[in-house]
């Protein structure tokens, strides 16, 4: 196994020799180490999912702004507790009456030292919060995640070209789109956690998403006998396991795939389209 694998990767070294590799020979060249054994399906869906992180940006995963769970500067720590208890995260965004006035990051663990201290009033807000690091919408994910190891942060405000606040992402959002959903006892709102709207009025959806529940939140009646989810109906329409970036018309919507690897689709983009005639 290993004498093949180094046989493989002196064919890759020879392909990447002969001058510019695009990213389907490389793709089929991964599918090749799989076909011989060498990698197991699973590890060939994570090196696609790598590839496909590069081209992947903020946008498509961040958490939208009327999604954040949020702290006032002005709050008492006692205010604060109950956000912090509720939603369980462990950074919150500091804001200042606005949320396009972030004025720092606040971590769960900062405040409950002052729960724990015999001097409470000696708690200052100011003296707690971490710098926000801001970051534009179009930042492609594998910059950001070289950033997040390199300044040891897991949290960045997403700013929009206006400068305002349009969301945040976390270190963890990024890593999902690799190894796929890194579930913890808090992810308790499953429906927040499979679909984000976005204030273009797209939205951003994950493959899993029950078709029951898509049928329910858009008021639309897609054939749910044979399909159950979202990311099914995409490929039953297509009639194939889709690339990234193809896209089809589904009745009112238009569904174009975000993230995919050879075997399923991971992440859609849905658009309203009223206007679409067509006969699905």
């Amino acid at each position: 196994m290993r004498r093949g694998f180094k046989a493989w990767l002196r064919q890759l070294v020879r392909q990447l020799e002969r001058g510019p590799i695009n990213r389907d020979e490389l793709i089929l060249l991964l599918h090749d180490v799989r076909d011989r054994g060498l990698v197991d399906q699973e590890a060939m869906e994570t090196m696609e999912r790598v590839l496909q992180v590069s081209e992947l940006r903020v946008s498509d995963v961040m958490l939208t702004r009327s999604q954040m769970v949020v702290i006032e500067r002005e709050w008492a720590p006692e205010e604060m507790l109950p956000r912090v208890v509720e939603s369980g995260h462990s950074r919150f965004p500091v804001i200042d009456g606005d949320r396009d006035k972030v004025v720092g990051i606040l971590l769960a663990k900062d405040l409950l030292r002052f729960f724990s201290d015999k001097d409470k009033n000696h708690f200052r807000l100011r003296d707690h919060l971490r710098p926000a690091i801001f970051i534009p919408e179009s930042k492609r994910l594998n910059i950001l995640l070289k950033e997040f190891r390199d300044s040891r942060n897991h949290m960045a405000v997403v700013v929009n070209e206006y400068g305002g606040v349009a969301g945040l992402v976390t270190i963890e959002d990024v890593l999902e789109q690799i190894v796929g959903d890194i579930a913890d006892e808090h992810d308790i709102d499953e429906e927040a956690a499979m679909i984000m709207n976005r204030e273009s009025g797209e939205y951003v959806i994950k493959a899993l998403y029950p078709l029951e529940d898509f049928d329910a939140h858009f008021n639309t009646h897609f054939e749910t006998d044979k399909i159950d989810t979202v990311g099914g109906l995409v490929v039953s329409a297509l009639g194939h396991v889709p690339k990234r970036e193809e896209s089809v018309q589904i009745g009112e919507y238009l569904f174009e795939v975000l993230n995919a690897d050879s075997r399923r689709v991971h992440l859609l983009r849905v658009t309203h389209n009223s206007n679409a005639n067509l006969e699905h």
